[in-house]
């Protein structure tokens, strides 16, 4: 059990299934694989490797750039912990921190604390402990994440003030009163790789982690009430990788052990995506968040919440039920003054056909395609099959012949090919507010008269600035050209 881990279960110290298994030294990320709901979160091997490297940087040369970031003048004393086994290194832990001389600067490079948790011991190790030369002890944690512009991700800075809340407590266990209740967290300065260094102040972190370990349970107590036999094994196959034991039966075993899941066990714990399934197949009201539960007092299940609410269960002088049965007749009164107000949705009704002719003649050619050519009136439109008599046009057919004494650009008389109503309509949004001064002719030479007489025809006065508008021409039939 480490002091990431120990800070997670300070955070939830109600969770004896974390508690049992990080005594135990379970591995809950495997364990998590094996029961299919697999964690979601964990460092990266390129941030491990970074966070390596950037500590090595930092302690270089006989750690000289600590030193420097600590503010320590002149030679310091790195005393040599090495020593067989965990007990070995905390020993010798505690004979350099009782053995630092004062007046100077003796540097602890990874030391080794231990550190009693619900009746186990941790074994916990720090970046670094650095003795000042009036005999307190820092805690030096050293982390990968960035330092910008003077500020750092405030998430990262709490996570690393709780775990070193976990080495003061280790700290005040040898000697009370001897630690600083601030940190030194050093950092990348901005986007570089140079180290610079802040002091964070972890008096709130030290008293809630304090708080929260006296109350976890003893680790034996909760292994003496497990059943007989549980175990956690995973009975790995000859490959020393693939698991066999039953999926049932390992789920089994952990739901022996009682669990306290929260939304906030997420991002600190393996096993928190099989909690949350198992709390919502419960029902229970754990996975939706810790204030809610605190304030629904006895009502452990959402059956009970909703029965509560209703009036079918729970006591009245419950204040948590007479919240929610004032809560429930407010929404029922909402919701029927909303249903008042808003008036029944009506289908539109489709329009009804025109009486007489013209009526008579669209709906013998309802839903037929209808077309449109341009004249000395305006736009003519008429169904394509069915809707008039001979002198309709169609496509294909000229509306009127050209006469020859009067000029084509004058009369407007159109000869050429018809164009369907949406082709019509896109070109009339291109000429808006224009005033053509001859009529829209097709540029197309199957259907149009002979060049060598529109040449000849003489030019219309017109506007200044008109443009001409063609239809069907090089830009595409219905584009909107112009020219």
């Amino acid at each position: 059990m480490d002091a990431r881990a120990l800070a997670a279960l300070a955070a939830n110290p109600g969770c004896r299934r974390r508690a049992l298994m990080d005594a135990a030294g379970v591995d809950k990320g495997a364990l998590s694989d094996a029961l299919g709901a697999p964690a979601r979160f964990g460092q990266s091997r390129f941030a491990f490797s970074r966070g390596h490297a950037f500590e090595a940087r930092v302690k270089k040369d006989g750690c000289a750039e600590l030193l420097r970031l600590l503010g320590a003048e002149g030679r310091a004393e790195l005393p040599d912990l090495a020593a067989p086994g965990p007990e070995g290194r905390v020993h010798r832990t505690r004979i350099a921190l009782a053995e630092a001389a004062p007046g100077t600067w003796t540097l602890l490079d990874h030391p080794l604390l231990a550190l009693d948790v619900a009746g186990s011991t941790a074994y916990l190790e720090p970046d670094a402990v650095a003795v000042a030369p009036d005999g307190t002890w820092t805690v030096v944690e050293i982390k990968s994440f960035p330092i910008l512009d003077g500020g750092a991700d405030a998430t990262k800075v709490g996570a690393a003030a709780r775990q070193s809340a976990v080495y003061v407590l280790a700290l005040d266990a040898l000697a009370p009163g001897r630690t600083r209740p601030e940190i030194l967290l050093v950092c990348p300065k901005d986007f570089s790789n140079l180290p610079t260094a802040d002091r964070v102040d972890i008096r709130k972190q030290l008293a809630v982690t304090r708080r929260q370990l006296t109350r976890l349970t003893r680790i034996a107590d909760i292994a003496d009430a497990l059943p007989e036999g549980t175990t956690f094994d995973l009975a790995y196959g000859p490959d020393g990788r693939t698991p066999t034991r039953p999926r049932a039966e390992l789920a089994a075993a952990v739901e022996a052990v009682p669990a306290a899941y929260a939304p906030e066990c997420l991002s600190t714990c393996e096993l928190a995506f099989h909690c949350r399934d198992r709390s919502r197949a419960d029902g229970r009201v754990e996975a939706l968040g810790r204030s809610l539960r605190g304030e629904l007092g006895g009502l452990t299940t959402v059956e009970a919440v909703l029965a509560a609410a209703h009036g079918e269960a729970g006591d009245p002088d419950d204040p948590a039920v007479g919240a929610l049965r004032r809560a429930a007749a407010l929404r029922a009164e909402a919701l029927t003054a909303a249903a008042a107000t808003v008036p029944a949705s009506r289908s539109p009704e489709p329009p009804a056909p025109p009486s007489g002719p013209a009526g008579n003649a669209a709906a013998s050619g309802a839903g037929e395609p209808q077309t449109t050519t341009a004249g000395p009136s305006g736009q003519h439109t008429a169904a394509a099959a069915g809707a008039g008599g001979p002198d309709t046009p169609t496509a294909g057919t000229a509306r009127t012949a050209p006469r020859a004494d009067v000029p084509r650009a004058a009369t407007g008389d159109h000869e050429g090919p018809a164009v369907t109503k949406s082709e019509h309509s896109a070109a009339s949004a291109a000429a808006n507010g224009r005033h053509a001064a001859g009529a829209a002719e097709p540029d197309t030479a199957a259907d149009s008269p002979p060049t060598a007489e529109r040449a000849a025809a003489p030019d219309a006065p017109t506007r200044p600035g008109a443009a001409r508008t063609v239809l069907g021409g090089a830009d595409g039939a219905g584009n909107g050209g112009r020219r």
